[in-house]
């Protein structure tokens, strides 16, 4: 496995792959990684000749600078976990490399889609997400980039750039990954305690019975039934929101061959989580 760390070592690998005509896929992470991201991997190198993944903890998508402090950085486990997975290069660039001009976001427009829940809740996280994932995009120029459904606004919005600024690439979604108590894995559920490790599961099952739910009862019967159940838990609700899988708008009724996520975002102690789900 390669590891890059500047724009000169890239643009040697990619001058080589672009000179035989290999495919590239390119997976970008915060590190601290887990088997959801090595799904990514996987998906990748069924797809393509050359799989790229960067690790890069980009400072103008946190709102809190604590946990920009806080969030796990272990790079080492990371080269070791992704050589194991048959990674063909790593990228670990610096701060300077990805922001020369000092780490600031562009302003995004998502065509609304940056409004809605994670958009309410963290503003500009969006915004720094589009202008780091455009950047890597500028300087991997895969031909395929792969995302996590967990983020699905996330994944919306890049898709939704990518439309927008005429990219040419393909953005292919990865279902969640889950551990076997139902827990949607995250790099930050390293931080968890052993009691909130115990009950964060109950978001998964809860966003279950809500899809049994809405069966027979109404949406906002359905997010009243959801607020219900976590104040059974120890974990706090954030929001939960049922809203149309392509605008991640808000519904109050479906409509025939629509497509409905429920996305939760909810605190485990001082851990935010969050997952969704499609209902229908």
């Amino acid at each position: 496995m390669i590891i890059l760390r500047n724009l000169t070592e890239m643009q040697s690998v990619l001058s080589e792959l672009k000179a035989k005509n290999k495919t590239i896929g390119f997976v970008p992470t915060m590190g601290a990684l887990h088997a959801g991201h090595i799904s990514l991997v996987e998906e990748s190198k069924k797809q393509n000749d050359f799989t790229i993944v960067s690790v890069f903890v980009n400072p103008t998508q946190f709102n809190n600078l604590e946990d920009l402090e806080k969030y796990p950085r272990t790079e080492q486990a990371d080269a070791a976990l992704l050589e194991d997975a048959g990674v063909d290069a790593v990228f670990f660039p610096s701060v300077e490399v990805m922001y020369p001009n000092g780490a600031e976001s562009n302003s995004y427009d998502f065509n609304g889609l940056e409004n809605q829940m994670e958009g309410k809740f963290r503003p500009g996280h969006f915004d720094g997400v589009g202008t780091i994932v455009k950047r890597f995009f500028e300087i991997v120029q895969p031909d395929h980039a792969y995302f996590g459904e967990k983020d699905f606004q996330q994944l919306r919005i890049i898709q939704q750039m990518v439309e927008n600024y005429k990219i040419p690439l393909e953005i292919v979604p990865v279902e969640i990954k889950r551990d076997e108590n139902g827990l949607a894995m995250s790099s930050r559920n390293k931080r968890l305690t052993e009691e909130m490790l115990e009950e964060s599961p109950k978001i998964y099952q809860i966003l279950l019975k809500a899809k049994d739910f809405l069966q027979n009862n109404s949406v906002e019967a359905t997010k009243k039934m959801v607020e219900e159940e976590f104040a059974k838990t120890k974990l706090e609700l954030e929001y939960i929101e049922i809203a149309d899988e392509k605008t991640l708008e808000s519904v109050t009724n479906i409509e025939p061959n629509q497509k409905i996520r429920a996305f939760i975002a909810a605190f485990a102690g001082d851990i935010r989580l969050i997952d969704n789900l499609r209902l229908n």
